[in-house]
């Protein structure tokens, strides 16, 4: 089934019986795909810790830092995710027995989770830092010594020259 990707309740988690658990297929808020993003969240309850298993795809357009030109990247993830649900880093390594150093965040056992917040981040983590359409890529329009054509993006200030 799939399902719209909403915030639920701490507390409404540690009470489910059962993990909770969402397929998506859903534009994500903030994030400009080509496509939705589609893909399914777990969320289990394991004593102090919020335990998200996750996967999506989608694809995404960029523009090519080289040549300029835009090009799809497909973005594609599968985390497992442990969020403590308490109130400090000591608290949460006296309840596991080992040091809680790994836990990539806390909540608030009386807040909520937000799984498409969630997606978002970890799909924003699966960005290039450079981006590249290929290695084909012909690079700028002049590797010349010629001059240079301007780039479009700087048109608006070369017409503000005498």
């Amino acid at each position: 089934m799939v399902a719209l990707l909403t915030p639920i309740a701490i507390q409404e988690l540690m009470a489910a019986s059962q993990p909770q658990r969402w397929d998506f297929d859903q534009p994500i808020a903030g994030m400009d795909t080509v496509r939705p993003v589609s893909g399914s969240v777990q969320l289990t309850i394991e004593g102090p810790l919020l335990r998200v298993d996750g996967q999506a795809e989608t694809a995404i357009r960029l523009c090519c830092d080289r040549c300029l030109r835009t090009y799809e990247q497909r973005l594609a993830l599968k985390v497992c995710d442990r969020i403590g649900l308490g109130t400090s880093s000591e608290d949460l390594s006296e309840a596991l027995d080992y040091d809680a150093d790994g836990i990539s965040d806390q909540l608030d056992p009386a807040g909520t989770f937000d799984p498409e917040r969630w997606i978002f981040e970890q799909l924003s983590l699966q960005l290039p830092l450079v981006n590249r359409c290929g290695r084909q890529c012909p690079g700028p329009a002049s590797w010349g010594t010629a001059e240079a054509p301007i780039d479009p993006r700087w048109a608006a200030l070369k017409a503000l020259q005498p």
